[in-house]
């Protein structure tokens, strides 16, 4: 179909292991969906390192004020994690024939595999390549977490590894509730996860009901620990996938809800944060067994020391 553009095309070259973070500062107001990966043959690629994240606007909402917006979410990405890679954001607007880009991304779209569990879109509705597999229901549009990022996956392998059956699970920092609901179709008995985000729980109970979860299994609430009552304790696994500095700052609380014979999984670190974090967990009596690394990012599991 020929005619006048409808659509912007916003698009940042993002350094390899914070698409995710880019993602979520191009999801604003009138932007729809984000995809991270593969552009057109015809496009500029992105450099070395580096992976492309892309947004669309309807050519309506496009403006100076939009863009403004952008470049100020961008720009303050580099203060807020300290990364110096993200200070040189620069984002890239592009008319685009008429299409609907909205969900036309949906067709470069991959699933993909992290342990026994299968990440599929819910368009796709085959059962899982393999037999062995549990399904995950991911809506990978969205701007909370796609599972793809380092962290995330890391983290999903670990509990692909280790969740036997039963298990009471807290979820410090949900988010999208992807690590709760997967531990949930790995056999986890009940899940509780908190954000501070206010549209966290939403999209968490999403996740959980897109993947047949029953309902009666998992608590989303919105909030800090303070969202916890004092006798919620005694969790089987405590998960966390957020920065360092909070991590830390919480070792704590989190050693806190943790059964005596239960396990931890933290995730989010840099590598050059490591030693503060792992300080931070022994001073609050737990003990680190197993840090996998995956990029500039680290995943820490253990238990009480």
């Amino acid at each position: 179909m020929s005619g006048p553009s409808d659509w912007t095309e916003m698009r940042v070259d993002a350094p390899l292991g914070w698409h995710e973070l880019v993602g979520e500062a191009l999801s604003l107001g009138p932007c729809t969906s984000v995809v991270f990966g593969t552009t057109s043959i015809a496009a500029a690629q992105p450099p070395p390192g580096h992976e492309a994240v892309r947004t669309f606007v309807a050519a309506a909402d496009d403006g100076p004020a939009l863009r403004n917006d952008v470049r100020r979410r961008l720009a303050a990405l580099a203060a807020s994690t300290g990364a110096a890679e993200l200070s040189a954001l620069e984002p890239r607007f592009k008319a685009l024939p008429r299409e609907d880009y909205a969900t036309s991304w949906r067709k470069d779209w991959r699933p993909f595999r992290v342990g026994r569990l299968a990440l599929l879109p819910p368009w796709r509705d085959e059962p899982p390549p393999r037999a062995t597999d549990v399904r995950l229901t991911i809506e990978p549009g969205g701007s909370f977490g796609s599972g793809r990022h380092a962290t995330t996956r890391t983290c999903l392998r670990v509990l692909s590894e280790r969740i036997a059956g039963g298990e009471r699970v807290l979820d410090a920092g949900t988010g999208s509730g992807i690590l709760s609901v997967a531990a949930l179709l790995l056999g986890a008995r009940s899940a509780l996860g908190f954000d501070i985000d206010p549209g966290s729980a939403r999209s968490a109970s999403e996740l959980a009901r897109g993947s047949g979860v029953a309902e009666h299994a998992y608590s989303f609430r919105t909030g800090d620990f303070g969202a916890l009552e004092d006798h919620e304790t005694g969790f089987d696994l405590v998960c966390a996938n957020i920065y360092a500095d909070v991590l830390s700052a919480e070792a704590d609380n989190l050693t806190s809800r943790l059964a005596p014979t239960g396990w931890f999984l933290f995730s989010g670190c840099r590598y050059d944060h490591r030693p503060e974090a792992v300080r931070a967990f022994e001073d609050a009596g737990l003990l680190v067994e197993d840090e996998r690394r995956r990029g500039r990012w680290i995943t820490f599991v253990g238990r009480r020391a």
